[in-house]
């Protein structure tokens, strides 16, 4: 049943809860403001939209979310794709996507795949988490050193090429206020960890910047106002023009659109239940993943008719809701409303915020992101999972993270199965079998005498498709013929249709050569899996034994025979 956190919260909810549920709130309110600012024109459309990605699914995230404390907003893992979309598609091919994205995560939600998101592998995430941070520092250089370009190319190579161009037109006063605005940030949490660094940072640099402007007479500091228009309240619904090739059609640019939205829904879902899984672990709750796929869908389905961006949980915003006493949704809510507050009452204002200022914000948020310390650990860990890091990190980079998080997966998936395939062993046996071989104990038993005419073989790990030839080729070494052969099962958790299909040609093949073949130590699981198969059918079930004694009596009455 669909029951978001809120309502289960509201139960016994005091006016004490409401108290610090409301400072938390507010706290969070102000530390989202520049970060929504800066994720907005990161982004390519502009402050109002970040604004307004903050509010809007800032608020349906806490109001419909599985989590308690989740905090819902516009993030940098998506700067890079939106950013991409725009150039390719424009904002209604970027509304389009996050629709598609939206209804892509509530039915993730729907269809209980919220634990599934949880193993995409470790490598995966810090490999593109890694390559997106530094394509925002990347972003931001044209405006920390105060360049002035307007047509930055959207390549990463080229782009640097660009950059290192144009470096002799440094604009001293930008770089001196983008650097100052960094140091702030850092040394601000020495002297108050409840204050943000980034609102000082841009109160400071914004006050700084107009002095400058005003008194000192310095032109040459560009700000937001220069280059946006200015939010003056909620814009009202709206659909932007889709920008459709020659030649194309709606149904078209949806089928265009899919992996981009497919790659925002996933990002999302990976950062937010990320998001929500530590913010359990800091209040010793449990959040339910399905429903907080809904929720976020629900958001990314909504926001983009009010001009919103993809949005999903924030970890930074998150931890600080809960550092301040944050517990239940409600604090969420209160965030959004403050938000709301500041775009209605303040924000002409927001136009005498440097783009410098903003560049050092998102400098040290792609610095927060990159996870360096992730990548010296990993680089001590087998060198194939450090290898999937690797071409995470540079196909996010070069390329797009659409390509690679499809080819991260797969690459992992690969050598998952390459590591599961050399952890199932396949032995042979023909005089005896010691019931203490391969044991890390000792086992005083006698050894099980192997008639003449029988061979035993037992697979140790899953029989899948990795390890069906591995099978085939023990069985074209033996030499002799034998009468009967004994599959010990004993050890093998489950059977796909690849190792189905494989043992079925076995005992065909051995019916032709007249050998019988008898299974031994079958699971219930896998039991059900061959009876379901037919291949219980096939074998009879007398040679369908439970235990390697039972299947030795049943094979010496085959050779006695």
């Amino acid at each position: 049943m669909f029951q978001p956190k809120l309502f289960t919260c509201l139960k016994g909810y005091s006016k004490s809860q409401f108290s610090t549920d409301l400072m938390a709130g507010i706290i969070v309110g102000i530390v989202a403001l520049p970060l929504a600012i800066a994720f907005g024109i990161a982004s390519g459309v502009g402050p109002t939209e970040g604004l307004i990605t903050a509010v809007v699914a800032g608020f349906i995230i806490s109001l419909l979310g599985g989590s308690r404390v989740q905090i819902g907003g516009p993030t940098g893992a998506f700067i890079v794709i939106i950013y991409g979309i725009i150039q390719e598609f424009g904002l209604g091919g970027l509304m389009v996507a996050t629709v598609m994205a939206g209804i892509l995560l509530v039915l993730m939600g729907v269809f209980k795949l919220g634990n599934v998101i949880k193993f995409v592998p470790y490598p995966v995430i810090v490999g593109f988490t890694g390559g997106i941070a530094l394509t925002i520092f990347s972003s931001q250089i044209n405006d920390l050193f105060g360049l002035g370009l307007t047509d930055v190319p959207a390549n990463f190579i080229d782009k640097w090429i660009c950059y290192f161009q144009n470096f002799s037109h440094v604009n001293w006063w930008a770089l001196g206020i983008g650097v100052a605005s960094v140091l702030i940030i850092v040394y601000t949490p020495k002297i108050s960890k409840k204050i943000p660094g980034s609102l000082v940072a841009i109160l400071v640099m914004t006050v700084l910047g107009w002095v400058l402007k005003t008194y000192a007479h310095v032109g040459t500091i560009t700000t937001i106002g220069d280059l946006y228009e200015l939010p003056t309240g909620i814009p009202a619904p709206r659909i932007p023009a889709l920008q459709l090739a020659e030649g194309q059609n709606f149904v078209d640019l949806l089928r265009t659109l899919f992996p981009a939205a497919f790659t925002i829904a996933m990002l999302g879902a990976i950062e937010s239940l990320l998001s929500a899984m530590v913010a359990d672990g800091a209040i010793g709750d449990k959040h339910d993943s399905n429903i907080e796929l809904i929720g976020q869908g629900v958001a990314n389905i909504v926001s983009p008719f009010f001009g919103g961006i993809p949005a999903t949980g924030a970890i930074a915003r998150t931890m600080t809701n809960i550092n301040n006493g944050g517990r239940t949704p409600v604090a969420g809510l209160i965030h959004a409303v403050v938000l709301l507050l500041i775009l209605l009452l303040l924000g002409p204002l927001v136009g005498y915020i440097p783009m410098p200022c903003l560049a050092g914000v998102l400098v040290v948020v792609a610095y927060n992101m990159s996870g360096w310390r992730s990548f010296v650990s990993l680089a001590r860990n087998p060198k194939s999972d450090f290898a999937v890091l690797l071409v995470t990190f540079f196909l996010t980079v070069v390329f797009d993270l659409t390509i690679a998080i499809e080819i991260g997966l797969l690459l992992a998936i690969v050598l998952f199965l390459k590591r599961t395939n050399e952890t199932t062993v396949i032995r042979s046996f023909h005089d005896e079998i010691d019931p203490g071989e391969n044991l890390d104990v000792t086992i005083h038993e006698e050894k099980i005498h192997i008639p003449q005419g029988v061979e035993v073989y037992e697979i140790d790990g899953p029989y899948f498709f990795g390890i069906a030839n591995k099978f085939d080729e023990i069985m074209k070494t033996v030499g002799d013929t034998p009468k009967v052969r004994i599959i010990r099962m004993r050890k093998v958790a489950f059977i796909d249709s690849t190792g189905i299909h494989n043992l079925e040609n076995l005992c065909l093949q051995s019916q032709k050569e007249g050998i019988r073949v008898v299974l031994s130590g079958v699971s219930p699981h896998v039991h059900a899996t061959l009876l379901k198969a037919g291949l219980i059918d096939l074998l009879g079930t007398e040679n369908v034994c439970s235990h390697i004694n039972i299947a030795l009596q049943q094979a010496r009455k085959y050779v006695e025979s």
